[in-house]
């Protein structure tokens, strides 16, 4: 099928950054096409999307994708006279279910987030825009496509404290091109600002805080559930390696983390490491979180990747702040990055993003943290 520039696929969530973003689109003179992931329901057991023993996962009611957000989303489409349809990627969002238990067994931190991004909202919904005959793909994101000398750039929001350029990194270069970003150069006060001059009822509705198949945010239990090597109780050590305590699982902790660690030293302490192999959690000193930089794999790059290293400003999770480093692919396409200052909580299994002013250049999933460069 012929696909029309001018028709857009609108991933809907029914959010007021995506209603925003659909208003924008009508008023530009795109035919707006609204479409709602279908990834589950609140209390409704996922067990045929994920192989394994039965148990439930729940959609949350505060997600980004229960019963009550398809239904703002219908209501948005009405109000705004847009088709709007529901796609079923109830067994699609299963492999993210995987990845994020998998990534917690093997002992790193995951980011469902940005994996959602790359495989359901930039990924199968392009797909599914080709079905429909849409050429483009659009999304409420705080980030914006530029058209370059060179082609289209994925820049930072302009809201910096909503910019959300990191979870979007993962996206194909070439796909660049067939993504429409409409809200990227607002700020969220104006947002919903217009939201309430259209009078789309959406205006007021909090923004989702929470990964929406752990609506109670326990993840350890989450992981339990559904993991095929178990979480068992294993030591707690300090950094010398003397056993200081015991852990319900290494699956319940995160690098950096410092409440509930379980053991008490008279003075702060955090979690520096975890070994799966042996389930062992090691906690110390704020100090010996630091890393002189990190190594990644599984890149993705939105320039010509940087064969020498070169200077930039990098993100290694989702709310911390860009900060200078040197970066350089390696010969195996892996990334190594070099902070100009030590860093704290380099976790393993978040992403690590570059970026040189407000355009993304590139990034890749931490493998290791490296304490120092003999």
């Amino acid at each position: 099928m012929a696909t029309s520039e001018q028709k857009v696929l609108l991933a809907m969530s029914g959010g007021v950054d995506s209603s925003v973003a659909a208003a924008l689109l009508r008023r530009e003179g795109y035919d707006v096409v609204g479409v709602f992931m279908r990834l589950g329901s609140p209390g409704e057991t996922l067990d045929e999307m994920v192989p394994g023993e039965s148990c439930s996962v729940r959609i949350g009611k505060q997600g980004c994708c229960s019963v009550g957000d398809a239904e703002d989303a219908r209501t948005v489409a009405a109000r705004l006279d847009i088709p709007f349809y529901v796609v079923n990627f109830r067994r699609e969002f299963g492999r993210i279910i995987e990845y994020f238990v998998a990534e917690y067994d093997a002992g790193r931190t995951p980011n469902p987030c940005v994996r959602c991004n790359d495989w359901l909202k930039f990924g199968r919904l392009h797909e599914y825009a080709e079905q429909v005959g849409a050429g483009r793909v659009a999304s409420g994101h705080y980030a914006c496509i530029d058209d370059g000398p060179d082609g289209p750039r994925l820049l930072r929001g302009l809201d910096a404290g909503k910019d959300q350029s990191y979870v979007l990194f993962g996206t194909p270069r070439d796909r660049l091109r067939e993504m429409l970003l409409p809200i990227g150069n607002m700020h969220k006060a104006d947002v919903r600002a217009l939201a309430e001059e259209l009078d789309l009822p959406v205006f007021d509705k909090p923004d989702s805080q929470e990964i929406c198949f752990v609506p109670d945010n326990d993840y350890a239990g989450l992981v339990r559930r559904r993991s095929e090597t178990g979480v068992e109780p294993g030591p707690i050590l300090d950094t010398s390696g003397k056993v200081v305590g015991e852990h319900p699982g290494h699956q319940h902790f995160t690098i950096g983390q410092r409440r509930k660690v379980g053991v008490a030293f008279g003075h702060p302490i955090f979690v520096v490491e975890k070994n799966p192999e042996t389930n062992a959690v090691v906690v110390g000193p704020r100090e010996a979180l630091a890393s002189a930089g990190c190594r990644a794999s599984d890149t993705n790059w939105l320039v010509e990747p940087p064969e020498s290293w070169r200077s930039c400003e990098v993100r290694i999770r989702y709310n911390s702040e860009p900060v200078p480093a040197e970066v350089r692919v390696l010969r195996d396409d892996r990334l190594e990055v070099r902070f100009e200052q030590p860093q704290d909580a380099v976790a393993p299994g978040q992403a690590v993003v570059c970026y040189e002013g407000r355009e993304v250049l590139g990034g890749g999933w931490i493998d290791e943290s490296v304490r120092s460069f003999s």
